[in-house]
């Protein structure tokens, strides 16, 4: 007779263990379901674009520098004429370089290069200096909200030349 009673309290103890088993795998896949979300949450992206460019000095003998950008392995503009001249004062449009743009991921910070070409082989260009859009500034944005950034490029290679160049950084 006891070993009746010991079946039917192992039973009954299985029972009750089995359901308390069966809880705890949905509570720990619901805590990763968590982290995840709070990480994608806190984890900024941007859509980085080209908003304006100035030409503040440009001293070529010919009065005008032929520009591109290089982004993300990309050259601007990618067709047309395969580069848009400015002269000192001289100002440029997303439109005139063919709308450059990338995605900012995370704390990464985004350069947009500014190159100089020498037409009529048009080709990377040479690097006159880099405009960057920074990843802390992003994650500050709230979604939706937008900012721009400036960098003034300046340098004297060959000649003397001082651009600003305006990013604009859209929070997703």
């Amino acid at each position: 007779m006891h070993a009746h009673r010991l079946i039917a309290t192992l039973a009954l103890a299985a029972g009750v263990a089995a359901p308390t088993a069966l809880t705890a795998v949905p509570a720990a896949a619901t805590t990763a379901a968590t982290t995840a979300a709070t990480t994608a949450a806190t984890t900024a992206s941007c859509v980085i674009t080209l908003y304006d460019i100035d030409a503040n000095n440009v001293a070529e003998r010919d009065g005008k520098d032929e520009l591109r950008f290089k982004v993300d392995g990309n050259l601007f503009p990618k067709f047309s004429a395969n580069y848009f001249s400015m002269k000192t004062g001289g100002d440029g449009d997303p439109a005139d370089f063919e709308y450059p743009s990338t995605l900012l991921v995370g704390s990464e910070d985004v350069k947009f290069d500014l190159r100089e070409v020498t037409p009529p082989i048009v080709g990377e260009g040479d690097s006159l200096g880099k405009a960057t859009a920074h990843g802390s500034v992003c994650a500050g944005l709230a979604v939706g909200a937008d900012t721009t950034e400036t960098t003034i490029v300046e340098g004297t290679d060959e000649t003397d030349y001082t651009y600003t160049v305006r990013l604009k950084l859209t929070r997703q």
